[in-house]
């Protein structure tokens, strides 16, 4: 029986290299197939964009008339088919995999969210009693190029209201009765009022039950006992939105903002 050398961090170094490894994340990736870029499955993001559009047409179909949108097909073929079109001539399909869900997963839950915020615009102008034409979009996707392409605290819209204040939005969609607010969104929206003044405000859209809640991001209390963990999303901690907070049956007249009672 030979004798056996002494197990050290140098033999480890070796021990890659021999494999044809210099870097430590290369191996990882060759290991665990990070390397290897899904294809994406376009016959399923067309049957994904069937149910986005499905989707819109049971909403469209419920709500009051004064926030239906009154062209649906052209709202489709500008927020689904050219948003879709302008995310797979710029490749960014393939790199969706975060927490290794399959890329066509990624593109359906970003567009669901995205397609709600849009449905709903025209709802945000009754609410606030501005032209939709005065709210500006503030978010951080880029759909044209994968390095801007990304998720950011950033607040989605900014609306100034009729007093002159301005009012960040953070619009959210919920499809599984399941309604939580991500802690760096509430880190960001406090960073934001105590370097501008500026309130963030989160509406969030549960469609599973149809009910709106809106919640001031930065006026949440860092002990408050709405904060859990969520095993299910990797342990992170999130603001559990309580009943009291959904205040718009969405199926009825949009609330105004200012009766909205945030005490």
């Amino acid at each position: 029986m030979s004798k056996q050398t002494e197990i050290t961090t140098k033999y480890f170094r070796q021990y890659r290299q021999k494999l044809g490894f210099i870097n430590r994340s290369n191996i990882k990736n060759f290991f665990g197939a990070k390397d290897i870029t899904p294809t994406v499955d376009f016959n399923y993001i067309i049957l994904l964009n069937k149910r986005l559009c499905n989707i819109v047409d049971k909403v469209n179909s419920i709500v009051v008339k004064e926030i239906k949108i009154d062209d649906l097909t052209a709202f489709k073929k500008e927020h689904i088919n050219r948003t879709f079109k302008i995310m797979k001539k710029s490749n960014i399909l393939p790199i969706l995999n975060n927490q290794g869900r399959r890329p066509e997963q990624v593109y359906f839950s970003w567009m669901r969210g995205y397609v709600i915020s849009e449905y709903f615009l025209k709802a945000l102008g009754l609410i606030f009693n501005v032209n939709t034409s005065k709210i500006d979009l503030i978010g951080d996707d880029d759909l044209k190029s994968v390095e801007t392409f990304k998720r950011t605290p950033k607040a989605d819209l900014e609306i100034r209201l009729r007093g002159k204040e301005k009012i960040r939005i953070e619009m959210q969609s919920g499809f599984t009765g399941t309604n939580d607010i991500k802690q760096h969104k509430v880190l960001e929206a406090k960073r934001v009022f105590h370097d501008k003044g500026i309130h963030t405000l989160v509406i969030h859209f549960d469609l599973y039950n149809g009910q709106v809640a809106f919640i001031k991001l930065d006026e949440i209390e860092d002990d408050s006992v709405n904060w859990i963990t969520r095993q299910q999303m990797e342990g992170q901690t999130v603001f559990n939105i309580d009943q009291n907070y959904f205040v718009w049956k969405i199926t009825e007249n949009p609330i105004k903002y200012k009766k909205i009672n945030f005490d």
